[in-house]
């Protein structure tokens, strides 16, 4: 029995000692998400085998598991596309880059945790990182509206729309700053078609959303002291425009037209490097100042 203890420590040992020789760690660029935001996950590989290692050829080379802070496993919705083969030399490291929120149900608000598998051919065990937790936070309704889905040019014009919503959100993504989200969803707020982060928000601003005749959202919010950010949304969650207007002679406003378009009025624009589509030509950015 004593020989058989001793042989399990020598293997377990030497296993350790191989598994030190490739690292994987992982680095998430914040702790906080909303149900159905992106959360893009790096993976960091460090080799130091002493040898050069080939990667990614086989599908399941790199798998994750989420789990709850009780311990439950979060059910997949599909494998997360990890194919691509590399090299990575001794004493090199390798960053694969990652967004499990399409392939895990992370409705639940929570904590929760992941582990990234290695395996790696030719090896008969596999390289576990330790895991990394964040949460799933439900943020503070502001505001929501149904819409019907635009018709393909050419499509039927009669038929029975498919209804989605528009949810903006408020979350208190950092200590004492406020982030605005948009949330497309289908007519019941169940299934979540996209998650989007717009930008940051003064606490005491009022957020002015409107749609306009193709069911896009505009969004007017105050995001500095003097300045106005301006975003347009599709029925996709797709940002299509993006744009800073300053408090001149008069405070910028959103503002419909008889054909249901919609734009900006007063204020003055100012061009900066974040515009979508960006301009022709670059002007300089300039900052507001604080008063």
């Amino acid at each position: 029995m004593q020989k058989i203890g001793l042989w399990l420590l020598l293997v377990a040992g030497t296993l350790g000692q191989v598994s030190a020789q490739v690292v994987a760690d992982l680095a998430l660029e914040q702790d906080q998400f909303l149900p159905g935001e992106a959360l893009p996950v790096a993976v960091r590989i460090s080799n130091r085998s002493g040898q050069t290692l080939r990667l990614g050829a086989e599908e399941d080379w790199l798998t994750f598991s989420v789990e709850s802070r009780e311990g439950s496993v979060v059910s997949t919705l599909g494998d997360v596309p990890v194919a691509g083969d590399f090299v990575l030399a001794s004493s090199k490291v390798a960053t694969k880059h990652v967004d499990l929120a399409p392939y895990f149900t992370l409705m639940q608000p929570g904590r929760y945790s992941i582990v990234a598998t290695i395996r790696i051919k030719g090896w008969d065990h596999d390289i576990t990182s330790r895991g990394i937790s964040f949460n799933i936070i439900d943020g503070t309704r502001l505001w929501e509206r149904d819409f019907g889905l635009p018709v393909a040019a050419g499509g039927e014009t009669n038929a029975l729309p498919e209804v989605r919503k528009y949810i903006l959100q408020q979350a208190n993504y950092v200590k004492g700053q406020l982030r605005l989200y948009l949330r497309v969803t289908d007519s019941s707020g169940l299934k979540i078609y996209r998650t989007v982060p717009i930008g940051n928000v003064l606490s005491f601003s009022r957020p002015e959303p409107r749609l306009d005749r193709l069911s896009n959202l505009h969004l007017l919010y105050q995001s500095w002291a003097h300045s106005f950010s301006y975003s347009v949304y599709n029925p996709q969650g797709e940002l299509i425009t993006r744009q800073t207007f300053d408090y001149a002679d008069s405070r910028p406003r959103l503002q419909p037209d008889e054909e249901g378009n919609v734009s900006v009025v007063g204020g003055v624009r100012r061009f900066t490097a974040k515009d979508r589509p960006e301009p022709a030509a670059q002007p300089q950015e300039v900052q507001p100042q604080e008063p």
